[in-house]
């Protein structure tokens, strides 16, 4: 099985801070991506979610729909509930032929909160996280029976953050919820990546590849700023741009890299029309995992 790659949107506009982006079409987006070599693209804000109207537009330039955010409440919500508010998303997934839709608890989570520092992030103990990873696995074998799996991803600022919460998640959920491993979330929250890795290659089913810039997160004051504070500052940068070494992650051989759909991303932090460069993506033929995995 091929690796697959693909970017995500926020390299051209960021969904939740719309004051830095309005100046990028998605069709410009859909253009520089398909030119710097990309052949998927998971959703954002200027997506239309119907394939009637966005098939054409992603056919022009070679584009296949390879993921997109889903803002889960499940933690404190009903499980029926959740299941009508994915449905729609789930629906349109389905047709764009993705592998996944990418689930982020929103429920508690000061993601989106300017103006709550990040040290105020929502803290579960382990039974919490064991009742949380009983339904999360059972929403997730629902989605995969309805034909559209999910892929969890642990973000900063969200109640899964750090590496010992997403051991604790993956202990206390079954085979069914795969796991997002984003590489930047994990190094800003701590996290050994490699570790990561070793401990949950078997259930990591989508990759981001973000980096970050470790002078910036280092000058963080973290009682005082936010997840959003960090991103204006330029915590989050393009791989190979920033301070995580790429090379032993895809180097690895564990079956993680041969399923995985691995994702570019960069947080967008000025309004620009500039044209992007990618560092990593020139980087990667000299990779293991580039000569040995194909991927396209």
């Amino acid at each position: 099985m091929k690796a697959k790659l693909g970017i995500a949107p926020i390299a051209w506009w960021n969904d939740d801070l719309a004051e830095l982006s309005d100046d990028v079409s998605l069709e410009e987006c859909l253009r520089q991506a398909s030119e710097a070599g990309f052949t998927g693209m998971e959703t954002g804000r200027r997506f239309p979610m119907d394939m009637n109207e966005l098939g054409p537009i992603l056919k022009r330039y070679g584009i296949s729909v390879c993921g997109g955010w889903f803002s889960g409440l499940l933690l404190d919500g009903d499980m029926e509930a959740e299941k009508d508010r994915i449905r729609a998303q789930m629906d349109f997934f389905i047709a764009a032929g993705a592998p996944c839709i990418v689930y982020g608890e929103t429920a508690r989570s000061i993601q989106g909160i300017r103006s709550a520092p990040l040290a105020t992030k929502p803290r579960l103990s382990e039974e919490d996280i064991r009742t949380y990873g009983r339904k999360m696995t059972t929403f997730a074998e629902w989605c995969a029976d309805e034909g559209m799996p999910l892929a969890y991803h642990h973000h900063m600022a969200a109640p899964i953050e750090t590496e010992a919460e997403l051991d604790l998640l993956m202990r206390h959920s079954g085979k069914a919820l795969h796991l997002l491993f984003d590489t930047g979330h994990m190094y800003f929250a701590g996290g050994n990546l490699l570790r990561v890795i070793d401990n949950h290659h078997a259930r990591i089913s989508h990759v981001h590849t973000k980096d970050v810039r470790k002078t910036v997160i280092d000058r963080i004051d973290r009682k005082k700023e936010s997840f959003l504070d960090a991103v204006v500052k330029g915590a989050f940068t393009v791989p190979g741009d920033g301070s995580i070494d790429f090379l032993p992650i895809s180097n690895d051989s564990r079956p993680m890299i041969m399923k995985a759909g691995l994702l570019w991303k960069l947080n967008r932090t000025r309004p620009s029309t500039r044209r992007w460069k990618w560092p990593a993506r020139d980087m990667l033929p000299s990779c293991s995992l580039w000569r040995r995995r194909n991927i396209a």
